[in-house]
């Protein structure tokens, strides 16, 4: 895993951090018992379903929102904020997954993400593992490089090193990724502090 040590560490922070784009949601794709707030930034589950139109791209099974930003080849990097909500699921999808029945959240079925279920963090490959973390972290930043088929995680408040995806091929568009369980705990979308 030379890959993600090198990609870890301190002097790299930088230029991972130069990768930053502007990430908004697309309430198109949104579940309906997701509430998106009107700058596009946050998202939570609320105990109420909501009177959306139906449409291909909606998540109908998983409570999930993609990112309005597709990407096809480059580097970016995103974080987000998940102080006080312990059940959520980042990490990039690719444009074609199924949205109408419940799969797996998986590389192989077009996801390639991680998770946290109260204190238990997991990478979600085809053999789900946990992470091992050495504080809860505040916040999560993706990485995804195109270009090299890599997708990391980093517990952006501590710049440390969580988890990587290495030797992904990605064939398709690849869109950021958002999923929560816990009720009325925001996941928001947030600038990258130097």
């Amino acid at each position: 895993m030379y890959v993600c040590e090198q990609l870890c560490t301190v002097s790299n922070w930088k230029r991972i951090s130069e990768c930053e784009v502007p990430v908004t949601l697309d309430t198109e794709t949104a579940n309906p018992k997701l509430e998106v707030s009107k700058d596009l930034k946050n998202v939570r589950l609320t105990r109420t379903e909501r009177r959306v139109d139906e449409n291909d791209e909606r998540f109908t099974v998983w409570e999930s929102v993609l990112g309005s930003e597709g990407f096809t080849s480059g580097a970016h990097y995103w974080e987000v904020e998940v102080e006080g909500n312990r059940h959520w699921t980042l990490g990039v999808a690719t444009e074609s997954m199924e949205r109408k029945t419940d799969t797996e959240l998986i590389p192989g079925k077009g996801f390639w993400t991680i998770g946290r279920a109260k204190d238990k963090f997991q990478a979600n490959s085809a053999n789900k593992f946990d992470i091992c973390v050495h504080e809860i972290p505040r916040k999560i930043g993706v990485y995804l490089s195109c270009d090299s088929g890599i997708v990391s995680f980093y517990s952006a408040d501590t710049k440390s090193y969580v988890y990587t995806f290495t030797g992904c091929e990605f064939t398709e568009k690849l869109y950021p990724f958002f999923s929560t369980t816990h009720c009325d705990k925001w996941l928001r979308i947030c600038p990258v502090e130097d």
